[in-house]
C-alpha cells in the first residue's frame, strides 16, 4: 500500500520543519497537523513562520478526525508523548506506520507497546540545526532521517517509507544497524545538548578547544562504555564522527535542550543523562559527568 499522506503531531522546531517541507511538496490536503481544538486555535491565532515565510498548514482536530493515518510522525517532547498517543490512537489501524523523531532511545519502545512493534519504523533525526523561539522557526540545514527496523518490525513498512521519501525528495539514509545508529545519536545528544544547556552558550561553546569541549567528550565517553555493556559496539570512531558534525553546525545555533532551558520548559534530561545514569547503575559503571548533568540541569 503506497503512502499518499502524512500526519504530524507537534509543532516544535522539528515539527514545523517537517510540516513545512511536506506541505510544500504535497499540499495541505495531504498533510494533517494533528492537535486538540485548543491548541489548533492557538496555532491559528498566531503567525507561525519558518525561515521568514508564514506557515499555512492544514490543521486538524485529532478527536474529530476519522480517516486513519497512513504515516503518523510524532514530533512532540517526550513528556507529551503519552498524551499524543492517546489523542491519535483511533487513527492508528492495521496499515498505519509510526515514526518518532523524539530524542533518546525510548519513544519507539513506548509506541511499540501501545500500538504494536510491527507498525514502528525506527527513526533518528540528525544533522539539522533547527530552532524555534516563540512563533519563529529557523533552519539552515534540514539534515536527514535515519530509518530502519528492529526485531518485530516489518520490512515492507520500511520499504513503504523509503518509497514515500523518494517520491517527495526527502533526505534519508538507511543504516545497516539502526540500533547502533540510535545509540550513536544518543552519544551526540548526551554530549552536546547537555554541555551547551549547562553553560548557557551556543554550538560555538563546544566547537573550540577548552574545558567545555572536554566536558562534552567525557560525557560521550560514558555513553560508549554503557553502550558496549548493552551489546552496542560504539567506539571512538563514533564519537569523532559526531564531533565533526558538531563542528560543522552554525556556531550561533543552539541544541534543543538549550532552547528548552531558555524558554523555561521542561527538558529531556531524563532521556539523556537519566538513561545513562540508570544503565550505569545497572551495569556497575560510574557515570560522574552525567550524574552532574542530571543534578544541575534538572
Amino acid at each position: 500500500m503506497e503512502i499518499q499522506s502524512i500526519d504530524i503531531v507537534g509543532l516544535g522546531a522539528l515539527g514545523v520543519m517537517y510540516a513545512d517541507f511536506f506541505t510544500r511538496k504535497l499540499g495541505k490536503e495531504r498533510v494533517r497537523v494533528l492537535a486538540d481544538a485548543d491548541r489548533i486555535r492557538r496555532y491559528r491565532e498566531s503567525t507561525l513562520t519558518f525561515n521568514g515565510q508564514v506557515c499555512t498548514f492544514g490543521y486538524a482536530d485529532a478527536a474529530q478526525e476519522s480517516r486513519p493515518s497512513q504515516l503518523l510522525l510524532y514530533a512532540v517532547k517526550y513528556g507529551a508523548l503519552e498524551e499524543a498517543m492517546e489523542e491519535t490512537a483511533h487513527l492508528v489501524e492495521e496499515h498505519t506506520i509510526l515514526l518518532s523523531v523524539l530524542n533518546g532511545i525510548q519513544s519507539e519502545e513506548d509506541l511499540g507497546r501501545r500500538f504494536g512493534r510491527e507498525k514502528v519504523v525506527h527513526c533518528i533525526a540528525q544533522k539539522m540545526d533547527a530552532l524555534k523561539e516563540g512563533n519563529t522557526a529557523l533552519c539552515s540545514n534540514r539534515g536527514e532521517l535515519a530509518i530502519g527496523i528492529l526485531q518485530g518490525g516489518r520490512a515492507e513498512n520500511l520499504e513503504r517509507v523509503r518509497a514515500f521519501f523518494e517520491q517527495t525528495g526527502f533526505a534519508y539514509v538507511c543504516p545497516e544497524d539502526i540500533r547502533h545508529a540510535m545509540w550513536s545519536k544518543l552519544l551526540c545528544n548526551v554530549g552536546v545538548n547537555q554541555t551547551v544547556a549547562l553553560c548557557g552558550g551556543t554550538y560555538r561553546s563546544v566547537q573550540q578547544e577548552g574545558e567545555l569541549r572536554e566536558l562534552m567528550k567525557d560525557a560521550m565517553q560514558e555513553v560508549i562504555a554503557i553502550a558496549n555493556r548493552e551489546g552496542v559496539a560504539l567506539s571512538e570512531a563514533d564519537r569523532q564522527q559526531w564531533l565533526d558534525v558538531i563542528d560543522s553546525l552554525n556556531p550561533d545555533g543552539e541544541p534543543s535542550m538549550r532552547q528548552d532551558v531558555k524558554a523555561g520548559r521542561a527538558t529531556e534530561i531524563a532521556l539523556f543523562a537519566g538513561t545513562i545514569c540508570d544503565l550505569g547503575r545497572k551495569h556497575g559503571i560510574a557515570t560522574p559527568v552525567n550524574d552532574m548533568f542530571l543534578r544541575k540541569i534538572r
